[in-house]
């Protein structure tokens, strides 16, 4: 079993509205910036963070109209770049490890590309990319993954459709009731689930949790989060700072064939295959995730050139 840690949610007043945030390890260490993806929220490393934060200082925002965070009344398309920035400042973080999934990836991709030199180190899984046309979204090499693959495609599809996003994930809640679960190899119990409902209690408050499939940069679409990203992924390619790259079996949006082709594409990128899993991986593979960040970074922090004092 590992030490049960505190891990302590705080409220930071970001760019008028109050977002939360987990927070556990020493201050003086290393930040370990963590960012979840849709429609999660930082509750998904809550079994991450301990194993990580006693060589960092582990940070984890709920986005904002997720998690605990306020729901403002904004469009929630790419504002999310804009209210991290915001709290990165008012935490006043001078550089950081990120650790990301999903639109988290789409996050520190485009906060890297940015900003290079706050970038530590980059670990990330299940990542969100411009894909120039459907068959690259939830795209495998195996046949036997082929209909299921089809079946995210077709709803995604109607996810993204004027009145039937609505209708699905507004009033009939599929993100987080289908979706979520039918990321995870392992089945979560009820009272596993109600910390990711608790947020989403009304077709309201989903409005979030719709605006992020609409995002995706599909085939051209939306062309500035679609450009965002290329030019994000761009600087990806061309960056040298260290990175980890975790892939599940059969993985959803990234296969394992696709993500040993892209580590191998990249600077001083390795490859951690973590066994059964899909999108969300934190859920399957908690400690292996957080035992293999942590040894990462002290074996970074190990080697890093000391600034004189």
């Amino acid at each position: 079993m590992t030490k049960q840690i505190d891990i302590k949610i705080r409220k930071a007043s970001v760019l008028g509205s109050s977002m939360a945030y987990r927070e556990a390890g020493a201050q003086n260490a290393p930040v370990a910036l963590f960012l979840h993806g849709n429609p999660t929220s930082s509750h998904i490393w809550r079994n991450i963070i301990p194993l990580v934060s006693p060589v960092a200082h582990c940070l984890a925002p709920d986005n904002i109209g997720f998690g605990q965070s306020d729901k403002p009344d904004i469009a929630y398309r790419f504002d999310h770049v804009r209210y991290l920035d915001a709290f990165i400042e008012q935490r006043g973080i001078t550089s950081a490890y990120l650790i990301a999934q999903d639109w988290g990836t789409a996050l520190a991709f485009h906060l890297a590309a940015r900003r290079p030199d706050f970038v530590r180190g980059l670990a990330f899984m299940e990542f969100i990319r411009p894909m120039p046309t459907w068959q690259d979204f939830h795209d495998t090499e195996v046949a036997a993954e082929q209909e299921h693959a089809e079946a995210a495609r077709a709803a995604f599809r109607k996810f993204r459709t004027p009145g039937e996003g609505e209708a699905m994930i507004l009033e009939a809640n599929a993100f987080v009731e289908r979706v979520l679960p039918g990321g995870i190899a392992r089945k979560l119990s009820d009272d596993e689930m109600a910390p990711y409902r608790a947020p989403f209690p009304t077709p309201e408050s989903r409005r979030p949790v719709l605006a992020l499939p609409r995002e995706l940069p599909i085939a051209g679409e939306p062309a500035d989060v679609y450009q965002a990203l290329q030019s994000a992924h761009a600087a990806l390619a061309a960056s040298s700072y260290p990175k980890l790259l975790f892939t599940g079996e059969p993985g959803a949006l990234v296969s394992p064939e696709f993500a040993e082709r892209f580590a191998a594409s990249l600077k001083h990128c390795a490859l951690v295959r973590l066994g059964a899993g899909l999108h969300f991986l934190q859920e399957d593979h908690p400690e292996a995730i957080g035992r293999s960040v942590a040894g990462w970074i002290a074996g970074i922090e190990a080697v890093r050139p000391q600034l004189a004092a």
